[in-house]
């Protein structure tokens, strides 16, 4: 199993540069993590409590049930992702079912953090993009999607996601095999992921 991390600060372009990848192949080939599905559960914290909560900082993620889940996918064995919710943060009954796939896409602000998710990753990819541009998608994402308004995501951004950006994500740059400027729209850096992707599924 060819097993890729995708890191890169809120809103930098992950998701668009996962999306691209998915598109070149089957479902049958790529299977596809996101650390967002792995937050804590925080419900027994009030709404208020829960969104004062900083989950730009790696304590937020439990990495322990994220990293077992990568290894039982490397052994062959199927895993129940945990569906979390950023309207409530907390996370659902429901999950999502993984079958192991021949490529694993780990995908998170976060995936560099932590070393022992690091050490099972083949390539490390960081997506960057200047903080401007990142803080309009973020205002347009969570206005949209997670029912927060203009002045709650500016004082968020400022309180904890630009200091944690610069203290937890940014630095994780330096473990990254290919930075990936311009997010998305860098057709060439995601080519040679596909390439490489490619390779590896033809050798097998």
């Amino acid at each position: 199993m060819l097993i890729i991390g995708i890191a890169g600060g809120t809103g930098s372009g992950k998701t668009t540069v996962v999306n691209k990848i998915l598109e070149q192949f089957s479902k049958d080939e790529v299977a596809v993590l996101s650390h967002d599905s792995y937050y804590y559960d925080n419900s027994e914290l009030t709404l208020e409590e829960r969104r004062k909560k900083n989950y730009d900082h790696p304590d937020a993620i439990e990495f322990d049930l994220m990293i077992e889940h990568v290894k039982k996918l490397q052994r062959g064995e199927a895993i129940e992702e945990p569906v979390y919710s950023f309207i409530t943060c907390t996370r659902l009954s429901d999950t999502h079912f993984v079958q192991p796939r021949h490529v694993l896409i780990i995908e998170g602000i976060l995936c560099l953090t932590s070393k022992a998710l690091r050490d099972l990753m083949d390539i490390k990819v960081f997506v960057d993009c200047d903080s401007d541009i990142r803080l309009s998608r973020v205002i347009q994402r969570d206005i949209q999607e997670r029912g927060r308004d203009v002045e709650q995501v500016l004082k968020r951004y400022k309180e904890t996601v630009r200091p944690s950006h610069l203290q937890f994500i940014e630095p994780t740059k330096r473990y990254a095999d290919i930075i990936v400027p311009q997010g998305g729209k860098n057709k060439i850096a995601i080519q040679i992921l596909t390439n490489h992707i490619l390779q590896t599924l033809n050798h097998e």
